[in-house]
């Protein structure tokens, strides 16, 4: 074989490697191929150490020599950037595998009361989050399952026994009846009521939409407040003096404060000593069987704040607008004794504010049971690149299934409440904050095709840095908490099964319109002038 053809050799044994028909392992299941490429590779090697010395005036064989070591340079790191990516995969089908272990074992315990027919043939193959299951009943007790496909009931038929084993001679005595219905991963409470679509005689009706006013009604009466206040605020300093005085003298309310502001009142007074508060995040965590309603002084932050401190259910805010923008603040602190009579004596209106569920699964870790303590956000989590000069390089997966690759200055994962802030300063849509839903809106994306996406609320949606980034990404909570992401870690998000509920002063469409004409002056222009040309 001479020189040239293992040149030649060498550079389709090569390509084929790497951009060949996408059969990962058959370079190196076929020793043939692995033998020539090698000796087409010393054959190269040959050509570019132990050629004869060129003169001076051959520059196009010098430019020769130089365009075949750049072509082997690239074909080395193609393949080495295929490789990467073979152990990439290899080690999230690991992952993969348990995790469907895992709820292999889940389901052998959980109660089986009856199995859809399309599920008798993938047991075991799909997340049992995924597994439809019908409402059973077992002593007089109904239990709830997960229903996120179809299943449809038993066909009517007419009565009699079947001449058939199957019953396949029977008449059809009308069309099947069946209903859909989106669970909430086994949740048997109506914190997260769905849409029930029912199916009679041929039409499709939908029925309890779940975006529909909501009210809320004291069964008894509130017994304790919480008091959040925006800090270092002469007005709003002011103002929690006199409403902490009001609820305790005029309503025999318990109150409960921040450290900070107990200490300011008992600067103000030493009557102020009935004032309640906590000393560490332990008794904090204790909070939400002691509070019935939350009061926050400030903006929307002052929320974000309030809602922070409670990591599971949040008891009503009532939110007074003392800030420079508010989207969630709905009353005027001027009025606020008129507002505390309404709310107190109920019903209210309320707006129910979904939060994100995040956690970092590190790629350091054994395996997936391995992470870091969920964070609620109320806004929206950011990954971003830093300080870094590099673009990030972010995969996106939705529920398992490729979005896109992310490049540019990073991402945000925001919820329907947080659409007006960061994801709408980066090109998002405003969402109503009832509408169920993942904003995903990317920052200064490096292509004019990346436009922002709305997912559904029942998908979790996985971040991940991938081995092959120039640079970490770093990932913050509501504008807190900033974390790093090296070269593996992965970001998971869902909707989180506590809600904010904030207090409405109208209802909750008429404050989300009303706080975007105040506060971004929404389509506020000039009315065009009566006079001037009309159509005939």
């Amino acid at each position: 074989m001479s020189l040239n053809q293992n040149i030649i050799n060498f550079i389709q044994f090569a390509w084929q490697d790497s951009f060949g028909n996408g059969d990962v392992n058959s370079l190196g299941s076929n020793p043939e191929n692995g033998s020539s490429l090698a000796q087409s590779e010393k054959a190269v090697e040959e050509l570019l150490t132990q050629q004869t010395p060129m003169l001076a005036t051959d520059d196009h064989l010098i430019e020769f020599s130089e365009a075949l070591r750049t072509v082997a340079k690239a074909l080395r790191g193609s393949a080495e950037g295929k490789a990467l990516a073979q152990a990439e995969a290899a080690e999230w089908k690991r992952r993969y595998e348990l995790e469907r272990s895992k709820n292999q074992e889940l389901l052998h315990k959980a109660p089986l009361n009856g199995v859809c027919a399309d599920e008798s043939g993938n047991k075991g193959m799909d997340h049992l989050a995924k597994s439809p299951r019908r409402h059973g009943q077992e002593n007089g007790k109904s239990e709830r399952y997960s229903l996120e496909r179809i299943c449809s009931h038993d066909v009517l038929q007419d009565g009699g026994e079947s001449n058939s084993p199957n019953g396949c001679n029977n008449k059809l005595k009308r069309k099947a009846s069946f209903k859909l219905s989106w669970g909430c991963k086994g949740q048997a409470n109506d914190q997260h009521k769905k849409e029930i679509v029912s199916f009679e005689s041929g039409n499709i009706t939908t029925a309890d939409r779940s975006s529909k006013q909501i009210s809320l009604t004291w069964e008894t009466n509130p017994q304790t407040v919480i008091i959040f206040t925006k800090p270092n605020s002469t007005s709003v300093r002011v103002l929690s003096v006199e409403m902490v005085r009001w609820l305790r003298e005029h309503k025999g309310l318990n109150v409960y404060v921040e450290p900070r502001v107990k200490a300011e009142l008992l600067s103000e007074s030493s009557s102020f000593d009935f004032v309640q508060t906590w000393e560490d995040d332990k008794e904090i965590s204790l909070l939400h069987p002691k509070v019935d309603l939350v009061i926050t002084l400030g903006g929307d932050g002052t929320v974000l704040w309030a809602a922070s401190m409670f990591k599971g259910p949040v008891p009503p805010i009532v939110p007074f607008s003392m800030g420079s923008l508010g989207f969630m603040t709905p009353f005027h602190s001027e009025q606020y004794r008129d507002c505390l009579e309404a709310v107190l004596k109920g019903p209210i209106s309320i707006t129910l504010r979904h939060r994100l569920q995040c956690h970092i699964i590190r790629d350091k870790a054994r395996h997936d049971y391995e992470t870091e303590e969920n964070t609620l956000v109320l806004n929206e989590v950011t990954i971003d690149r830093g300080i870094s000069s590099y673009l990030t390089n972010l995969e996106c997966y939705c529920d398992n299934s490729f979005v896109t690759c992310v490049q540019g200055d990073g991402l945000i994962l925001s919820t329907t409440s947080g659409s007006t802030a960061y994801s709408l300063a980066a090109g998002g849509s405003m969402v109503h904050p009832q509408v169920p839903g993942i904003l995903f809106t990317p920052i200064c994306p490096h292509s004019l095709s990346f436009r922002p996406l709305i997912l559904p609320d029942h998908v979790t949606v996985r971040v991940q840095v991938p081995f092959n980034s120039r640079s970490s990404a770093w990932v913050s909570f509501d504008g807190k908490g900033r974390k790093q992401l090296e070269a593996g870690d992965a970001l998971v998000c869902s909707i989180a099964p506590w809600p904010v509920s904030t207090a409405c002063q109208v209802e909750s469409t008429h404050d989300f319109l009303r706080s975007i004409h105040d506060g971004l002056h929404w389509n506020l222009r000039k009315t065009q002038s009566s006079d001037g040309p009309r159509d005939t």
